[in-house]
């Protein structure tokens, strides 16, 4: 009051009339879920500072929430959730009414004058104006309004795609990919907001748009606004499908480190993109430096996700990347016609095959599909060699309409359309054709707690399968990890290290240089061929292979430390944020938060540590995608540059590790398994893991995923995919959540989804199916495996029977020696009693003689069968396992042909004796003696007469 007194009036009018000017100080929220949600950040001289959070309250929080468009307040928060700040604290002892417009308006300290410290940072939750809901992710689903009334659905007539671009800005999730109408299951049930957004499309938040007057126009949740954003984009490119990869992070635009960035990376986001599936991944800089900053997080694709962000991240220990070496891309582009692709298999290089006609993707018919339609489909997609060409079954056909029906290629022709496609009536019937190329082969690393270490499982003609430890070593391994863009080896194991497999044992006898690109490059026996059991599948340990524990009896308490290159190390404790200890908690299962031991004591160790600066956000999921200084074993020597977390829970109780119930080696039957219902074909699902069973989450759990969890219960077809613990909460660990299956995976382990023990689902959420009951089934005719079919009936023969034959033909064996002695006894006795009598020449021939009797009679003997290794009889470890003659590599599938030499360059040998267009006798299965005649075709029932035409 005495200063003002000591001001004249015109001075007094000038401050206020500069302050006007100026206008009220810009506020963000950093370090939060999004744009609506963090540490409350003000600009104040050019310069962002943070608040003091003495006397914040909720008034002081809605009017930054209002600042800022993000509709009103949830939560002030008063602790440091998210992080601390940095630079100046601006404000301090914020007094609002609630009624302001701008936090600066409201009263305050002077500018930089407090007594905080950055651990007193003020923070802010809000509703936000704008959500998506009912989608796959925060950034995808239906259009949702919060007006100060409540959440409101938004009418699509009501909606545009520059309003649509401009949602996506505000949520920070890039830029709109689609809008479209809200689809029946993300349907609302709530009110309808009844104005019309005027969006000019470069605003920055929504509740910045105009909007029109109350519509009259009536409108209904059946016909409400939906929108996918995507954070990634193309840039500097000559089309919309190539060019530099950008990515957005909390509202910044930057770069993609290219250190990382490989072909199944690149194919998912072409697909995400509508671009079809990349042709090539440009080095670093190929379409010109980027701006901002460069993002080092690395992306592990499988190729089959559809989009990035369903893809593992690490960014952990990343080393700094510049823009001389962005990601880029190159895609096949947008789908025109005669565009193809293979879909429902285990990658893009196959499964049945759609064609692109007049705007839509249409099914493909054929009565006489063979390995030439089938090379030329693999040459369009720039797959490879064709590996066989099939027809499809009833239950996995295509429900569109038809793009093409009837086609004749000679092989040569670069693209499905310039094959003969004006054939005369068709006499057979036309069924849904497909391929497998030779692109479609992967390798994986499974049962080892993490995608770079484990049993090393590889995809043949559509199926996983192990391969066998002999002769595996370093110079093996090396080329797994090499391939999986995991390091370099640092154990090549054996002896089923991680757990046995199941299904074929694909390689045996591999030998690799170490400079192989990929393990069926080295030399090995042919496909197929071993004489192993799953006791013997072969393993690898990574030097990416990371893992994470708290250095104390519980495990969930004492020293942080990280494994990293086959070493356990110390994580350092300087700049890390408090929400690391949240989520290494989460990630070691002992609870959903935690807090950091700091010692203030000087106490002399002598330790070694890894990594430094760990800087977890609210918009880290996982420890694994935190920032930090890159990897470097260095020494330590203070007690206070350690990491101890303590958490706020225990492990569960893990039952003993035992092997899979009623069986030595478990097969997918055995590892799920419905509890709670009457019939075991209905209940809570549970899979079998490490050891134990645990659950199931109920997030993106549907008939999909029902699907595949019936027939791998041997159930029949799903009847219902049900959630939130219908019937009853189960116990132990949940292994799996956020399943994302295709509806043809053989069993739900080889679907997508995110392991589900980092405490994000809770045992209400228990996942659950109700199938038909099993008897309802035993009566259909069995599922026809295509890659191997050798159609014996020893599949069918129990183990006591085949042995019961075997003792048969031994015992006869052993009488007929025994007759054959006793005769010629005889025959000795009749010429000692005729020793005296004279012969000029003497003729021996043994009795019934006959040549091909005896070559019958040698083959009969050496098609007696061996126990399969796996199951060996006492005494005889090593016993030749004969392949499966019933296992095939794509269950269900109908017709095979399979290539009849083998193709140059491949490492391990095909061993095909001929082809036939009704045989499915693989190109690198071994012979089998005996009947190998297929298994008569099941009529189909195809009706084409509703069958939809695109022509």
């Amino acid at each position: 009051m005495g200063t003002e007194g000591l001001l004249s009036p015109q001075v007094l009018w000038l401050l206020l009339w500069v302050q006007l000017c100026r206008g009220a100080a810009e506020v963000r929220l950093a370090d939060g879920s999004g744009r609506c949600d963090g540490r409350v950040e003000v600009k104040h001289q050019d310069q962002w500072g943070t608040v003091c959070r003495v006397r914040w309250d909720e008034k002081d929080a809605a009017v930054v929430c209002k600042q800022l468009g993000c509709g009103s307040v949830i939560r002030a928060i008063q602790n440091e959730r998210f992080g601390l700040g940095s630079g100046p604290i601006w404000m301090a002892y914020v007094d609002c009414r609630g009624t302001e417009s701008a936090l600066s308006d409201c009263t305050h300290r002077a500018w930089g004058e407090h007594y905080c410290t950055h651990s007193g940072d003020a923070g802010v939750t809000c509703t936000g104006f704008v959500r998506l809901v009912g989608g796959d992710s925060r950034c995808s689903g239906r259009v949702e309004i919060n007006d100060g009334d409540g959440w409101k659905s938004v009418c699509d007539s009501h909606f545009g795609a520059k309003a649509a671009d401009v949602v996506c800005r505000d949520l920070q999730c890039g830029r709109a990919l689609s809008v479209t109408r809200a689809s029946p299951s993300a349907e609302g049930t709530g009110p309808i907001w009844d104005r019309e957004l005027q969006c000019v499309g470069n605003e920055s938040t929504l509740s910045s748009c105009p909007t029109g007057t109350p519509q009259d126009q009536p409108c209904t949740q059946t016909s409400t606004a939906a929108v996918s954003c995507t954070r990634f984009r193309l840039v500097n490119g000559s089309t919309a499908c190539m060019g530099r990869v950008e990515v957005e992070v909390q509202g910044t635009w930057g770069t993609l480190c290219a250190s990382c960035w490989d072909l199944l990376d690149a194919h998912v986001l072409c697909h995400h993109l509508s671009c079809g599936f990349a042709v090539s991944v440009p080095e670093g800089g190929h379409f010109g430096r980027g701006t901002g900053p460069v993002w080092s997080d690395s992306f592990h694709c499988e190729g089959t996700e559809s989009s990035l962000d369903q893809c593992p991240v690490t960014a952990l220990g990343a080393s700094p990347c510049s823009h001389e070496n962005d990601a880029a891309v190159i895609c096949s582009g947008l789908p025109h016609n005669a565009s193809l692709r293979l879909v429902g298999g285990g990658s893009r290089c196959d499964g049945r095959v759609e064609i692109f006609q007049r705007g839509t993707w249409g099914r493909v018919l054929d009565d006489q599909w063979d390995m030439e339609d089938a090379s030329v489909v693999c040459r369009q997609l720039r797959c490879g060699e064709a590996e066989a060409a099939y027809t499809v079954p009833r239950a996995e056909r295509g429900t569109g309409p038809v793009g093409l029906r009837g086609v004749r290629c000679a092989g040569h022709e670069a693209s499905l359309s310039l094959c003969n496609t004006s054939l005369p009536e068709a006499t057979g019937i036309m069924e849904d054709v497909g391929a497998v190329c030779q692109g479609s082969r992967q390798v994986r690393l499974v049962d080892g707690a993490g995608r770079c270490a484990g049993r090393v499982e590889i995809y043949y003609r559509g199926q996983w399968g192990t391969v066998c430890d002999d002769a595996w070593d370093t110079a093996d391994a090396n080329v797994v990890c090499r391939q999986l863009s995991c390091g370099w080896a640092v154990e090549a194991a054996g002896s089923a290290r991680f757990g046995e497999g199941s299904g074929h044992i694909w390689l045996d006898g591999v030998n690799c240089s170490g400079d192989e690109t990929a393990l069926w490059n080295c030399s090995a026996e042919a496909w197929g061929q071993h004489d192993c059991g799953h006791k013997e599948d072969a393993g690898v340990v990574c030097s990416e292979f990371m893992a994470l524990r708290l250095e104390n009896s519980d495990g969930c308490s004492g020293r942080l430390q990280v494994f990293y290159n086959g070493t356990w190390g110390s994580v350092g404790s300087n700049s890390m944020t408090p929400h690391t200890a949240k989520l290494v908690c989460k990630e070691l299962g002992c609870g959903d938060g935690g807090t950091r031991e700091i010692s203030i004591f000087y106490g002399r160790v002598n330790g070694t540590a890894w990594l430094d600066h760990v800087q977890c956000g609210e918009s880290n999921s996982s420890f694994w995608q935190c920032p930090s200084d890159p990897w470097e074993l260095q020494s330590y020597d203070d007690v206070r540059d350690e990491t101890n977390i303590t958490c706020n829970g225990r492990k569960p109780e893990r039952t003993p590790v035992a092997a899979c119930p009623n069986s030595t080696s478990c097969t997918d039957r055995e590892k799920i398994r419905a509890v709670g219902g009457k019939d075991g074909c209905s209940g809570r699902v549970e899979v079998w893991h490490r050891g134990s069973w645990g659950t199931v989450c109920d997030d993106s759990w549907d008939m999909q995923d029902a699907e595949v969890a019936c027939r791998q219960l041997g159930c029949g077809p799903a009847v219902s995919a049900l959630d939130e613990a219908v019937f009853g909460e189960g116990t132990g660990p949940i292994w799996l959540e956020q399943v994302e299956c295709r509806g043809t995976e053989p069993s739900l382990q080889a679907c997508w989804a995110r392991t589900g023990d980092g405490g994000a689902c809770r045992h209400k959420e228990d996942a659950a199916v109700n199938c038909l009951a099993a008897t309802s089934v035993t009566a259909s005719p069995p599922q026809r495996d295509p890659i191997l079919d050798y159609a014996t009936i020893g599949r069918r023969v129990s183990v006591p029977v085949i042995i019961c034959i075997i003792l048969g033909l031994l015992i006869c064996l052993l009488l007929a020696l025994l007759a054959r002695q006793v005769q010629s006894a005889r025959a000795l006795h009749r010429d000692s009693r005729r020793s005296g009598e004279p012969f000029s020449e003497a003729v021996y021939e043994e009795i019934e003689y006959s040549p091909m009797r005896e070559k019958k009679m040698r083959f009969s003997f050496s098609d007696i069968p061996v126990l399969p290794g796996d199951s060996p009889v006492e005494g005889y470890d090593d016993a030749r396992e004969v392949s499966d003659p019933g296992e095939h590599p794509v269950p269900g599938q109908g017709d095979w042909q399979v290539p009849r030499a083998q193709e140059d360059g491949e490492g391990p040998r095909d061993a095909a004796r001929g082809e036939s267009r009704h045989s499915w006798r693989s190109a690198g299965a071994p012979e089998v003696d005996g009947d190998t005649s297929p298994l008569s075709l099941e009529s189909t029932g195809y009706d084409d007469a509703d069958e939809m035409s695109l022509s």
